[in-house]
C-alpha cells in the first residue's frame, strides 16, 4: 500500500481510497478485502459497466491501453489507479497526450496511420450508417489531418507530431478526464 502511495503521488490518500472503494464494488463480495482486492483483476466487461466510461467512444481502447494482463482483458487495482491518474485534473498535459496517442494508436505500432485515423473518426461519428463518413469524405478528412499534423511527411503521425498538435488545443487537457 505504501508503495502505491508513492507511485501515485498525484493522488491524495482520499482519492486513492475512493478509487479503491469503487474498484472493490466491481469485485465479488468474497474478494473485497483490502489485501485480496490488490491481488484480484476485474474483467474489461465489468470496468466498461462503469457509468463514467459507458458513453466514451474509446472505452475499449482505454481499458486495453491500461491493462497489464497478457491478454489485455482485465485491470488490476494498479491498472485502474493508473487509468484514473492519467484522466485526473492533476495529470500533466504531456502525460495526457501520451496516453491519448496510445489510445488512438489502434494497431499499437507507435504511429497514427491512415487506418488508425479512420478508426478514430469512426469512433467519434458513431456506429450508425447515417453518421459514418463516405469513403471520399473520410479520405479528404484524413488527408487534411495528415497535411496539418505530419510534420516529417512520412504519411503517419508520431508521438511528437501528435503532442505538437495537441499543444495548440487549449481544451484538450480539461476534456481528457474521468471523474468518479
Amino acid at each position: 500500500w505504501s508503495e502505491m502511495k508513492v507511485r501515485f503521488r498525484l493522488y491524495s490518500f482520499l482519492t486513492v481510497f475512493q478509487a479503491h472503494r469503487r474498484f472493490c464494488e466491481l469485485l465479488p463480495p468474497e474478494h473485497r478485502s483490502t489485501e485480496e482486492s490488490l491481488q484480484t483483476r476485474v474483467s474489461l466487461e465489468q470496468i466498461l459497466s462503469l457509468p463514467e466510461l459507458k458513453a466514451n467512444p474509446f472505452k475499449e481502447r482505454i481499458c486495453r491501453v491500461f491493462s497489464t494482463s497478457p491478454a489485455r482483458d482485465s485491470l488490476s487495482f494498479e491498472d485502474f489507479l493508473d487509468l484514473l491518474s492519467v484522466f485526473s485534473d492533476t495529470a500533466t498535459p504531456d502525460l495526457k497526450s501520451h496516453y491519448a496517442f496510445r489510445i488512438f494508436d489502434f494497431d499499437d505500432d507507435g504511429t497514427l496511420n491512415r487506418e488508425d485515423l479512420s478508426q478514430l473518426v469512426n469512433c467519434l461519428t458513431g456506429p450508425g450508417d447515417d453518421t459514418r463518413l463516405s469513403a471520399s469524405e473520410m479520405k479528404q478528412l484524413i488527408d487534411n489531418i495528415l497535411e496539418e499534423s505530419d510534420i516529417d511527411r512520412d504519411g503517419t503521425i508520431n508521438l511528437s507530431e501528435f503532442q505538437h498538435v495537441i499543444s495548440r488545443s487549449p481544451d484538450f487537457a480539461s476534456s481528457f478526464k474521468i471523474v468518479l
